[in-house]
């Protein structure tokens, strides 16, 4: 009998119940420490106190009533990304491939209100990830992902990640955009270097096309900055954002500056749930907690303490692990086992965590975790790792 649920997911035979701060219980009363976040979503943890007043306070006001209306919520929350970002407006939707299509599509209503629509290609990344819909699996450009949706959307040309003279030569008339991650996580958290993202902006303005960082794994306190790209002192056209900004509401957005976004009149996009009340009121409980004093900072101490820690096991069992990869608290081990096998080892030992390709493990902890979260971690991780070269 098919599965009433589609199985589109290979998913481990635990189901979680709830959830505290950087910890999980199974339905069997086991508690795991979570690393994988709901893969970089749950950004404040589990049940956090704010959250949920947040969520319950809205939830006795109103839930929906679609954007033919004015929303204070999103009113609000835009002013506040606007304030801490490059951008000088935001659209909001419901989910990150949501809003790298809402970055595609305004790439390419910019270069057709500047009067040349033949400019609709967009430039980017092998190995990249942009979300599962037609057009950002095209743009993702992973056979994986493609393989039986056929015709593949068209208008993405795909180049190595990182060969900055590949990019260049990619470019012609007909290029809208470049739209790349600044660490590359489905991919393999594979970190962008900052000389490389900052020519990637260099060569957006020598050519006249925009630049779109894809920061929605990245964005929102994850690589210790509240945007990754703010570290290399640069600042892309638009930029897809999601996961974190919700801390497990479903919720995207989309930023951009004034002029990038241009042809974004009144019927050029929209969503029926994008950027409801309900993920307002969450979205602005998390960037009030991200945009506290010492919030970012300590998310980044906590990252070095637990890449110091990874560094020495992978030192210690290099057997197993060959590579540590990744910025802040988005971190991955390059196994030289099958990660899978990996993976449910650390599951075993009561450690979720997240594959990602390349045959690495992904370490996405919430951004609130503390030293003895990161022992406990790297406890676990040891221990498995023991068991593995045994």
């Amino acid at each position: 009998m098919f599965p009433v649920v589609m199985p589109t997911y290979a998913r481990a035979d635990v189901a979680f119940e709830r959830g505290e701060g950087a910890h999980l219980w199974a339905t069997d009363g086991r508690r795991y420490l979570d690393f994988g976040s709901g893969v970089a979503v749950t950004s404040l943890g589990h049940n956090h106190p704010r959250l949920v007043r947040a969520l319950v306070e809205q939830a006795g006001k109103v839930w929906h009533v679609s954007n033919l209306f004015r929303s204070p919520g999103q009113e609000r929350v835009a002013a506040k990304l606007v304030a801490n970002s490059f951008a000088d407006t935001v659209f909001f939707c419901n989910s990150g491939a949501e809003a790298n299509e809402c970055a595609i599509k305004m790439a390419r209503k910019f270069h057709a209100e500047s009067g040349e629509p033949g400019r609709c290609e967009i430039v980017c990344a092998t190995g990249a990830f942009h979300g599962r819909t037609l057009a950002t699996i095209a743009a993702g450009g992973q056979e994986k992902h493609l393989k039986g949706f056929d015709p593949v959307t068209p208008g993405f040309v795909h180049v190595p990640y990182g060969n900055l003279n590949a990019l260049r030569a990619a470019i012609g008339p007909q290029t809208a955009a470049i739209l790349v991650e600044p660490v590359q996580g489905e991919g393999g958290v594979v970190a962008g270097d900052p000389d490389y993202l900052r020519r990637l902006r260099a060569a957006a303005d020598e050519f006249g096309v925009l630049l779109i960082f894809d920061e929605v794994q990245t964005g929102m306190g994850r690589t210790g900055p509240l945007f990754a790209h703010q570290a290399c002192g640069i600042a892309p056209d638009i930029m897809p954002l999601a996961k974190g900004l919700g801390g497990g509401f479903p919720v995207g957005a989309c930023l951009a500056t004034a002029a990038a976004a241009k042809g974004m009149t009144a019927g050029s996009h929209g969503s029926t749930f994008g950027g409801n009340p309900l993920a307002m009121a969450v979205a602005e409980a998390v960037l009030d907690a991200m945009l506290e004093p010492g919030f970012l900072t300590n998310g980044a101490a906590m990252g070095a303490r637990l890449r110091a820690g990874l560094d020495a096991l992978c030192s210690r069992y290099p057997a197993v692990i060959e590579e540590v990869r990744g910025i802040g608290l988005m971190i991955g081990l390059k196994a030289r086992i099958p990660n899978t096998e990996l993976i449910a080892r650390l599951l075993a030992n009561g450690l979720v965590t997240i594959a990602a390709g390349d045959n690495v493990v992904r370490l996405l902890p919430p951004l609130v975790i503390g030293e003895a979260e990161i022992a406990e971690a790297l406890g676990i991780i040891e221990r498995t790792l023991s068991e593995v070269s045994a």
